[in-house]
């Protein structure tokens, strides 16, 4: 079958007056999706040749890597139906649930603590703290505290996955800034070159001009390959663009990353894992573009010029993210996006945001084993409430380091004097690549003490008001 587009993108029929009252962000008038046909059919006559590599999960191959062109009645059908339902397995590493042949590695990276480089469930409860959830299948997932850094719990923090889409988040943390949103480009076939079989799509149509603003709606909202491509190539290339992703990674200290697509699209070798999609939210967190573009529900893209008309048409578009639409389950109280993903090898995949009071938590989810509709938002529902219910009442196993050299000398245990370790030199960035952190003063007698770094999540860059607004539902 191959490779499979973010199955987010087939969701039920779009019930629109739910969804205009979801996000403040929404520009225009939403109307129904359309059936575009996204690209020439030249397109697929461009296309890059297989080189014979695949990667591989459960038996299945990855195709090459070429154009898609799906037909108007495909995509429809796709948008009307559920994810197809599989047998059900399980991960061994996982508790409850029979085995399955891919185990994590006993021995991974300890960025952030020592706790994070084991393999299995990491968790330090204090007395009364609440339980874990028992319903968790995920391959590897982690909760933290967006602000202060403090893993609450892991499992398999830093096994090397792939990232299916949730790899945008980092391509929008190292190119948003590159870009002015007003900028336009007029987009040639060459730019729709290489985009694989499958991919999900926002509709971005060759001769036709785009803003930047138009492009990003496209690829956090629908998910858009096609998008990812147009920018990359406004970037200067493909490979150039996967460099700079690569070096953006090594300066966030996300060192089980390794980029191989811009757009997260399966291709051997390329590897990320939850931590690290975890410190590429939270890089990313930090600009107004990306809290604006990952928390928007639904938004107006453009389309053609009719026969006939003079004004250039458009159409609705919906966030794949089920947890801010509420497609196929409930809406998250406090959910400010991040960015969800789903492809063959990579299984469903998926970090978010979430707000209840004055607390923001980030939960990653990936290639959960239960292969039941949504899943991977149902588990990552679960343990929202889980870390909201334990801040205060665990000890961290450890924490998301900040970007730089300085961060990269990660602590050699997990725990409370792990975290302090990690977290007692402050960066002064401001957001272009490093990110802006903010410290506070501890004064002791005549000593400052700089020990308690709040990331700018919240006080210094609050989240959306539909984050605030859902978190008072």
């Amino acid at each position: 079958m191959g490779t499979a587009p973010d199955t987010s993108t087939r969701g039920s029929a779009v019930n629109t007056s739910a969804l205009l009252s979801l996000s403040s962000a929404t520009p225009g008038t939403f109307t129904s999706v359309p059936t575009p046909s996204f690209t020439s059919t030249h397109v697929r006559d461009r296309t890059r040749k297989s080189t014979g590599k695949s990667t591989r999960e459960s038996g299945r191959r990855t195709p090459a890597r070429r154009a898609a062109a799906p037909l108007a009645a495909t995509a429809a059908a796709l948008l009307l139906c559920g994810p197809l339902a599989a047998a059900p397995a399980h991960a061994a590493d996982q508790p409850g649930g029979a085995t399955d042949a891919v185990k994590p590695p006993a021995h991974m990276s300890t960025v952030g603590g020592k706790r994070l480089g084991r393999p299995g469930t990491q968790v330090d409860p204090k007395a009364g703290a609440p339980a874990l959830p028992k319903e968790l299948s995920g391959k590897s997932w982690l909760v933290a505290d967006a602000e202060s850094g403090d893993v609450l719990a892991s499992h398999n923090a830093h096994w090397r996955l792939p990232p299916a889409s949730t790899l945008k988040m980092l391509f929008a943390d190292t190119l948003l800034p590159k870009m002015p949103k007003t900028k336009t480009h007029k987009v040639q076939l060459s730019d729709l070159e290489g985009m694989g079989e499958g991919s999900s799509l926002v509709g971005v149509k060759e001769n036709y001009t785009y803003s930047v603003h138009d492009l990003w709606l496209g690829v956090f909202l629908r998910s858009g390959n096609d998008a990812v491509h147009v920018l990359s190539a406004m970037n200067g290339g493909v490979p150039a663009t996967v460099r700079e992703m690569q070096s953006h990674a090594k300066h966030l200290n996300a060192r089980d990353t390794h980029v191989v697509t811009p757009d997260g699209y399966d291709e051997e070798g390329q590897v990320s894992s939850a931590y690290d999609l975890t410190l590429f939210a939270r890089s990313g967190l930090q600009k107004a573009d990306f809290r604006e573009y990952c928390s928007t529900a639904t938004a107006q893209f453009p389309g053609t010029f009719e026969k006939g008309k003079k004004k250039r048409s458009s159409f609705g578009i919906q966030n794949t993210n089920r947890l801010l639409t509420g497609f196929g389950v409930e809406p998250y109280k406090g959910i400010a996006g991040v960015k969800n993903g789903n492809t063959t090898n990579a299984g469903a995949t998926f970090t978010g945001v979430a707000q209840r009071g004055n607390r923001v938590l980030l939960v990653t989810v990936m290639n959960p084993q239960e292969k039941e509709a949504n899943e991977v938002y149902k588990e990552t529902a679960r343990l929202f409430d889980w870390g909201f219910k334990a801040a205060g009442s665990v000890n961290p196993v450890g924490t998301l380091v900040r970007p730089g050299a300085a961060g990269a000398s990660h602590p050699s245990d997990g725990g409370e004097n792990g975290h302090k370790h990690a977290q007692a030199s402050v960066s002064t960035d401001d957001g272009g690549s490093g990110g802006a952190w903010t410290a506070v003063g501890i004064a002791g007698g005549s000593l400052a003490l700089l020990g308690a770094v709040a990331f700018g999540v919240h006080r210094r860059w609050p989240l959306p008001e539909l984050a605030r607004r859902r978190s008072r539902d």
